[in-house]
């Protein structure tokens, strides 16, 4: 396993705590990992904007030195009153990290000079991404210790920082060394140690060469990523949530399953990153947990959004949306649509019934280059992953089972007359519509406001800072 050009994550903020404590683009803050260098322009730029925050989200690091991501959007307030944080999610005023770590025994325990060297001392050649975490650099280390090496030897690894500001970070940095610690599995990202020396935390991950799938939808040059790719994507994703849900020792809810946090492989095989919001699922004759509201908007479910009440399902309704997303290679949330276009699911739902229509819904960069029984099968599993009712949501495992078949199906769309003469009207009504697809893929939100972390916005602050078109353009599909 291994962490992409694209997996760390971004802690989560408390408002009130953190407001105030903005500083001056380019102020050196404390020492180590976390000073500011006027170099790396966007790990200073975010150091104010995320002041303001409330929830976290993950960065994803990828294998580039720009680091700037324009893309903000407006926040949105939690939709929950304060009586639905449960006394687990406030935040401790000491944390005394002896009593809330557990190590996990085959995790290695770095010094802060081992990774400064692996990293090359933080230099801006080795920044792979920024979030409200902290930065992201890659380094070098050797295959079974902790001894850096020169790069391009022994283990390439990922080292996640995490900033002073803010003990909602800590709580986060301590919930992905608990859970990934002890949590392995072929579709989770592998964690393989840590470094705790006074104040100073940070995190070793294995690199992922290909980043997340949010850039391999959203941000790569003209080759769309293809259709069988996408659906072997869908499936490793389903796989490590149904591990969190129904094989774990104890059942875990993800809690903030995006695009971002999907990172691939060089084989393209999908890995859940970024646990820093990960909470215990209920047991017993326990329903649900009672927790504040964290996560993505856009990807939430509704239920958790209004009540605070989690359950595995909420999970289940995030993947449904990641789907859609792939199957129509539109942003869960995308200010720069028509209105009645902004939010994907809502655009979305009364068309994925149509059986007959159902090909309006997919990405048109596809082409046709699709399976039709596929793309059904897919869609009404979107579906019904999206039901309104959680207790209508199918379980994980029964949404891999029905994944399984789709990657290797051949009934393309490309040589179906049906779907040609659909081309014919579509090109017809709309002349400039080819150009406009290929527009389409570079949109970014514009900056409305200050980020905050409580529910945060699938293109904003807390989105992979690693949105670049030049970083590892996905694989040429196959007609």
């Amino acid at each position: 396993m291994g962490l992409g050009p694209e997996a760390i994550k971004v802690g989560a903020w408390d408002v009130e705590k953190s407001k105030g404590r903005k500083k001056k683009e380019g102020e050196a803050e404390g020492t180590g990992c976390w000073i500011k260098f006027r170099f790396i322009g966007s790990c200073i730029s975010s150091s104010s904007n995320v002041d303001n925050s409330l929830s976290g989200t993950s960065t994803q690091y990828a294998e580039s030195k720009s680091t700037n991501d324009s893309s903000r959007d407006q926040p949105v307030a939690p939709a929950v009153s304060s009586s639905t944080t449960s006394n687990e999610e406030s935040i401790p005023s000491n944390p005394i990290i002896g009593e809330e770590l557990k190590v996990a025994s085959q995790l290695r325990k770095f010094t802060y000079n081992e990774l400064k060297s692996a990293t090359r001392s933080f230099r801006p050649e080795s920044l792979l991404g920024e979030g409200g975490f902290g930065c992201v650099f890659k380094g070098w280390i050797n295959e079974n210790g902790t001894a850096p090496v020169r790069p391009g030897a022994g283990l390439t690894v990922a080292v996640k920082t995490l900033n002073h500001d803010g003990l909602q970070g800590h709580k986060e940095w301590l919930a992905e060394v608990n859970y990934l610690g002890d949590l392995l599995h072929p579709n989770l990202v592998k964690l393989i140690g840590y470094c705790i020396e006074d104040d100073q935390r940070l995190l070793v991950y294995e690199f992922m060469p290909r980043g997340s799938l949010e850039n391999h939808l959203f941000r790569t040059g003209p080759l769309p990523l293809p259709w069988s790719t996408r659906m072997k994507i869908a499936l490793g994703a389903a796989n490590g949530l149904a591990f969190l849900h129904e094989e774990a020792e104890k059942p875990v809810i993800y809690r903030d399953f995006k695009t971002s946090n999907i990172l691939l492989d060089a084989d393209y095989n999908a890995k859940l990153s970024d646990f820093g919001l990960a909470k215990d699922g209920p047991e017993g004759d326990k329903t649900h947990v009672s927790t504040r509201v964290m996560g993505t908007y856009g990807y939430a479910a509704p239920e958790y959004v209004m009540t605070g009440h989690l359950t595995s399902k909420s999970d289940v309704y995030s993947f449904g949306v990641v789907l859609l997303e792939m199957l129509t290679g539109r942003r869960s949330m995308d200010k720069s649509r028509p209105n009645a276009e902004h939010n994907l699911v809502e655009w979305a739902r009364p068309h994925l019934s149509e059986r007959r229509r159902f090909y309006r819904l997919l990405d048109p960069r596809l082409e046709g280059r699709f399976s039709i029984k596929g793309a059904q099968k897919a869609l009404q599993l979107a579906a019904h992953c999206l039901s309104r009712d959680p207790k209508a949501r199918p379980l994980m495992s029964e949404v891999v089972e029905a994944l399984k078949p789709l990657p290797n199906l051949k009934d393309m769309a490309s040589s179906s007359s049906y779907f040609q003469a659909m081309q014919a009207e579509r090109m017809g009504s709309y002349p400039n519509a080819r150009n406009g697809i290929r527009m389409q893929t570079g949109l970014s939100l514009s900056r409305n406001g200050q980020p905050t972390r409580s529910l945060s916005i699938p293109n904003g602050p807390h989105a992979s800072p690693y949105h670049h078109n030049h970083l590892h353009p996905s694989p040429k599909p196959s007609v």
